[in-house]
């Protein structure tokens, strides 16, 4: 087997905006088997990190804990340097907004724009300020032309983009993604993945996205391995992927550009060691061919 990989890819730590700390969950009280056994990882500030596994290996359970829609876990859950608590939780939600796997489970009003406003008027923001927000929030996911709409006749991609566009104008620190572009074509996929990337830097936000799609996840700054309840790996995607070897020890798929670089090696390419997502790949073919 190739080099193995070590438990946690190290980087310096600027400003942790969520640490998670050994955290341990059941569904059932009296069961003896743990969705979560022992979590710990940290997410920092203004990073896009995903959690990639197998089905079961405590990805979404892990996001919720998180955000406080389960409750009664062991460890600990920091948000922005304060623990998340019964007392508290609903504070500290504010600083997170979930884009769930089915956008239709989200909407509640009978507009476009109704529905983006429906957070923020809960939140008692002012009128005139909300008003503001929504049109703010159509324009970066590029959905203005709808706001007259009703979310039911939309596609599910510009479903997810209104979605999107209702987490965003609450202002949140943390964006958490649950699976949020499984339901959606590759072209879908990539159009949600681009308007994501945009509203991360334009408001500075940070990304924890919980996927199963590894070319979605090579995207990311960092990534974490879960496996039977517990932190597996931790490292960069360049790092975790480049060894197909241990991708498969730890029971996951390998990218797409992994296997075609392994392919066009084997037929005389002459390709880098490190793994390289679809982009640099196809710059690096290019610069070849015109050799």
């Amino acid at each position: 087997m190739g080099q193995k990989l070590a438990k946690f890819d190290i980087i310096k730590v600027m400003n942790k905006i969520l640490e998670v700390e050994n955290l341990h969950f059941k569904y059932e009280k009296e069961s003896e088997v743990e969705q979560l056994d022992g979590v710990s990882f940290f997410v920092e500030k203004g990073e896009w990190v995903s959690i990639i596994g197998q089905n079961g290996s405590g990805k979404s359970t892990t996001a919720r804990l998180i955000d406080g829609l389960l409750e009664e876990f062991t460890g600990t859950v920091k948000i922005d340097n304060e623990v998340l608590t019964n007392q508290n939780v609903w504070d500290l939600r504010r600083k997170i907004g979930m884009v769930f796997q089915n956008p239709d489970n989200q909407f509640v009003g009978a507009t476009v724009e109704d529905d983006v406003a429906f957070g923020m008027e809960n939140q008692g923001i002012p009128r005139e300020e909300m008003l503001k927000r929504v049109d703010e929030a159509l324009l970066a996911v590029n959905m203005m032309d709808f706001k007259k709409k009703e979310p039911a006749r939309l596609s599910g991609g510009q479903k997810q983009r209104v979605a999107i566009a209702g987490i965003i104008a609450l202002r949140p620190e943390i964006i958490i993604l649950d699976e949020s572009t499984s339901m959606l074509d590759p072209t879908g996929r990539a159009d949600i993945m681009r308007v994501i990337h945009e509203i991360k830097e334009k408001y500075g936000l940070t990304v924890l996205s919980i996927t199963h799609d590894l070319d979605e996840a090579a995207q990311s700054d960092r990534i974490i391995v879960m496996k039977d309840g517990k932190v597996a790996e931790v490292a960069r995607p360049e790092v975790l992927f480049g060894s197909n070897e241990d991708m498969v020890e730890i029971g996951l798929d390998v990218p797409f550009t992994s296997n075609l670089m392994a392919d066009l090696r084997h037929v005389g390419f002459d390709l880098p060691n490190e793994y390289m997502d679809d982009k640099k790949l196809t710059q690096v073919l290019t610069g070849m061919l015109k050799k």
